[in-house]
C-alpha cells in the first residue's frame, strides 16, 4: 500500500478577511480557533498556508476600474466581481489574524500577486493561466515524506470564505486527483445571495470533496505524522 501524506492547507485567515477588515466574512475570526485546534492535534504531517497578497492597483479592486465594490468587471478576461481593495501588500490587513499560530505554519503560498488577474485558488489565477507555488509545495514535501504521487496526499481545507477562495482551492485539487476534504465548521462564507454556502457545500461534493467537522476529524483514530519537515518561507511571510 503506498504511503499517505496528511495535509492541512488553510485558506487566507488574515485580518482583511475577518471582522473590521476591508472585505469582512461574517464571523470569519472563528475560524482560527478550529485552526489553531488542527493544528495542535498532530494529525498532519505537514501544514500549509495561503495568503491573498495582491499590489495596491490590482485590478480586482473596484476603485482601480471606477466602479463600486460589488459591481461586475473585466480581469484578465474574467468577468468577476469587483472588491473592495484588500490584503494589500504592505498592510495590516494582508495579514495574518494575530491569534493564528503560525509558527505550526510549514509553508506559506502567497496568491494575487499579478494585477492582472485575480486568484482565489491556493493553486491557480482565475485564468489558470499561472501556477501559485502550492503544487509544487506540495510535490516537494511529499517527496520528502516519501510519498509517490498528488493522489497519496490527504489533503485537509479550512478557511475563507467558503463560497470564493476555498471553494476554487477545493475544485483545483479534486481536478489535480488530491483526494480532498473540507472542515465544514473551520470556514466561513460571505452569501453574496442566499443560500450560497448550501450550494457551495453541495456542488463541492458531488465534485467528490468529503465534507466533514472539526470535531469529527478530530475524535477519529489519532494518526501518526510520518515526519514534520522544516518550515518553508518565500520571503513575504512570517
Amino acid at each position: 500500500m503506498s504511503k499517505k501524506m496528511k495535509v492541512l492547507l488553510l485558506v487566507d485567515i488574515q485580518n482583511d478577511f475577518c471582522p473590521g477588515g476591508a472585505l469582512a466574512v461574517p464571523d470569519g475570526d472563528e475560524v482560527v480557533a478550529i485552526a489553531n485546534e488542527l493544528m495542535r492535534s498532530g494529525k498532519f504531517d505537514v501544514v500549509m498556508a495561503t495568503r491573498d497578497f495582491h499590489p495596491s492597483d490590482h485590478l480586482s479592486f473596484a476603485v482601480n476600474q471606477g466602479k463600486s465594490p460589488f459591481e461586475e468587471g473585466d480581469v484578465g478576461g474574467i468577468t468577476q466581481t469587483l472588491w473592495p481593495a484588500h490584503c494589500v501588500q504592505g498592510t495590516a490587513g494582508s495579514e495574518f489574524h494575530p491569534d493564528l499560530e503560525l509558527d505550526r505554519v510549514d509553508v506559506f503560498v502567497p496568491k494575487g500577486t499579478d494585477r492582472e488577474i485575480d486568484s482565489y485558488s491556493g493553486f491557480f489565477d482565475n485564468g489558470h493561466k499561472r501556477e501559485t507555488t502550492l503544487r509544487s509545495a506540495l510535490l516537494s514535501h511529499a517527496t520528502f515524506n516519501r510519498v509517490d504521487k498528488l493522489q497519496d496526499i490527504e489533503l485537509y481545507v479550512c478557511g475563507l470564505a467558503t463560497d470564493y477562495c476555498v471553494a476554487a482551492t477545493v475544485r483545483d485539487a479534486l481536478e489535480l486527483h488530491i483526494p480532498t476534504t473540507l472542515v465544514v465548521d473551520g470556514c466561513r462564507a460571505i452569501n453574496m445571495a442566499p443560500n450560497d454556502e448550501v450550494n457551495t457545500l453541495r456542488e463541492l461534493a458531488s465534485r467528490g470533496a468529503t465534507l466533514t467537522s472539526s470535531r469529527e476529524l478530530l475524535t477519529s483514530e489519532r494518526a501518526q505524522p510520518v515526519h514534520r519537515t522544516e518550515r518553508v518561507h518565500d520571503g513575504m511571510h512570517p
